[in-house]
């Protein structure tokens, strides 16, 4: 589908370091141009407290997975699982690193050493690689999780540490960011592939964070109204505000959380309605940005 952008440069100036870095983007101005975009899901990831029972279903839909790899959910047979089913499907294959917290699924934060860091990510990538290679796929994206991705979100000397150690592991490697984020400042100082992500089912504060989870209206539950949200943010290339607001930003994936409750339907939901208005679904490392 050919798609008008116009979207004009922002005049303000934010307090927030955060939503300051949709400034220093270029912004689309009156390009036509067929849009890809790919959906991706955080999948393998079964614990205690959260079952991993829609992973074949969502492997149906989504392009991408963010493959937990041990260290906040999953094991070894859940990630061979996700891997089987993702080569099947054509669904690439990324890993999703967390701090070693499972009796919080990654969602605290924790104060680590570059080393630290560095120790964390490389172990876990190689632990999804090795199941990966044995069935003849590799990993082609990193996607970090929780609290470790959030930490990151905000910190850029924390973003440098993590862009630094994923672009050792391998320089063609995707880097797969929420927009706006540090993570995507630190990833571009480093000339990396990156690929900017939106959230599916999460709403958004008016400087660009995510609405803490311990709000109420934090999730996205209705699959109808999580199919708007984001068609409006995919075509318009802007982060939807829940007071409304409009934050210009560059968008090529958008994650669906597999943790939810409603992800399945939600995920359907998301892919037809894209579908539905001529859009592109490819996984990351298919898409034209990458292969060029």
């Amino acid at each position: 589908m050919s798609l008008l952008t116009s979207l004009p440069k922002s005049q303000y100036k934010a307090a927030s370091p955060r939503f300051d870095i949709f400034f220093i983007m270029p912004c689309y101005t009156s390009t036509i141009r067929t849009m890809e975009i790919n959906i991706n899901c955080d999948l393998g990831e079964k614990s205690k407290l959260h079952s991993n029972k829609h992973d074949p279903d969502l492997l149906e839909i989504v392009n991408s997975a963010n493959v937990a790899c041990g260290y906040h959910a999953g094991d070894i047979d859940t990630m061979t699982e996700v891997v089987g089913i993702s080569k099947k499907n054509g669904v690439s294959i990324g890993a999703h690193p967390s701090f070693n917290d499972p009796e919080n699924f990654g969602r605290e934060r924790m104060n680590l050493s570059s080393l630290e860091i560095r120790k964390l990510i490389i172990d876990q990538y190689e632990i999804l690689q090795k199941i990966t290679s044995n069935q003849g796929e590799n990993v082609t994206h990193i996607k970090p999780h929780g609290a470790l991705n959030n930490m990151a979100c905000e910190d850029l000397d924390l973003s440098l540490t993590l862009a630094r150690v994923i672009k050792e592991i391998d320089k063609e490697i995707i880097y797969l960011v929420p927009t706006g984020s540090m993570m995507e400042v630190a990833a571009k100082k480093l000339d990396m592939k990156i690929a900017c992500e939106i959230f599916a089912d999460r709403n958004y504060e008016d400087d660009g964070n995510l609405v803490s989870r311990k709000k109420s209206h934090a999730l996205i539950t209705d699959p109808n109204e999580a199919k708007k949200h984001v068609l409006n943010m995919v075509k318009n290339q802007a982060i939807n505000c829940h007071s409304g607001k409009q934050i210009p930003c560059e968008i090529d994936s958008v994650c669906i959380h597999g943790d939810n409750l409603s992800s399945l339907e939600t995920a359907r939901s998301i892919r037809d309605n894209l579908l539905k208005n001529k859009l592109i679904l490819k996984p990351l490392n298919k898409m034209e940005k990458f292969i060029k």
